[in-house]
């Protein structure tokens, strides 16, 4: 099938956006006692993307929060803490986005972040498509950013960065982003960093050697703006092994298998039940109050701080 215009790709984080509407709406319950408000927020969320004029889609969700990487770093994020009644609204997420037509990728082995990353280059690979759109404020979709044409949108404060967006945000261009957080480190994510690498540092160097092992051994060659360049020198000498490994946490893989090409992303009508799904979200009855707390604040407002 071809195309009579050029079409943007809309790569959903389906994770990201059921912990933001758990802690935006008030709760609701389906007939069964089943809550189920953050799935309705999402659902109408994603809808409404394609009355808007969406029509090549994919959300990607941690179908378990814990991944490969867990079995790198021990420290590494799990799903001890969230609340049952979020992590139990993931599986019905899928469920109905897949009824309604939407593409969806569950993870298991990998993240939500490495389909959203594998997605991405994939569609980017094809020259009728215009932009590709990764819909989510995580900080670890900048690497993922090309130029123009691939973007990063937050879509609850509707920014939308491309590559000097980017740059001027961490002071890193995108393709630096993962040894950016292997310096500073992700709390939300369960890595540290190294100590005394803040982001300023870590951007003065970076913005000047792109990548961990260009940096030199003797600080006295950076000639870059950073406190206690010497210190900074000496503990990335005694750390490197860590800062690598915390690299890889950080570094989205792109060599899933999703899809060959972009027509397979083409939203299609809703499938036979989804009717029976969505009365049954439609009928839940909705509370007054409102969840508090989030076992990751950053999911639950905007991950860009991770």
């Amino acid at each position: 099938m071809s195309w009579s215009c050029a079409l943007d790709v809309h790569l959903v984080d389906g994770t990201y956006e059921l912990f933001r509407h758990y802690y935006a709406l008030p709760s609701a319950r389906d007939e069964n006692g089943r809550e189920v408000a953050a799935v309705r927020g999402v659902l109408k969320s994603v809808l409404g993307m394609i009355r808007g004029g969406a029509t090549h889609v994919g959300v990607a969700t941690d179908h378990v929060i814990e991944s490969f990487r867990n079995g790198l770093w021990p420290g590494y994020k799990t799903g001890e803490g969230i609340e049952p009644n979020l992590l139990a609204q993931f599986e019905l997420l899928e469920e109905v986005l897949s009824a309604a037509g939407v593409v969806v990728w569950p993870m298991v082995e990998f993240e939500a972040d490495d389909a959203l990353a594998t997605a991405a280059a994939i569609a980017a690979q094809d020259a009728r498509v215009e932009r590709v759109i990764i819909c989510t404020p995580d900080k670890d979709l900048a690497q993922c950013v090309r130029g123009t044409r691939v973007v990063q949108q937050n879509r609850r404060t509707r920014v939308t960065l491309d590559a000097a967006a980017i740059v001027s945000k961490f002071g890193v261009s995108p393709a630096s982003i993962p040894d950016y957080l292997a310096l500073v480190g992700d709390a939300a994510d369960g890595y540290p960093g190294l100590p005394g690498w803040g982001a300023k540092s870590s951007a003065a160097v970076l913005a000047k050697f792109a990548h961990l092992e260009s940096i030199p051994a003797d600080w006295r060659e950076w000639r870059v703006n950073a406190a206690n360049a010497s210190t900074l020198a000496h503990t990335l000498l005694n750390e490197r092994d860590r800062a690598l490994l915390f690299r890889t946490l950080a570094t989205l893989r792109t060599d899933i298998t999703l899809f060959d090409e972009v027509n397979e992303l083409r939203w299609q009508d809703p499938k036979a039940g989804f009717d029976e799904l969505g009365a049954r979200l439609d009928a839940a009855v909705t509370e007054t109050t409102r969840h508090a707390g989030s076992r990751f604040p950053a999911r639950a407002t905007s991950r860009s701080t991770r």
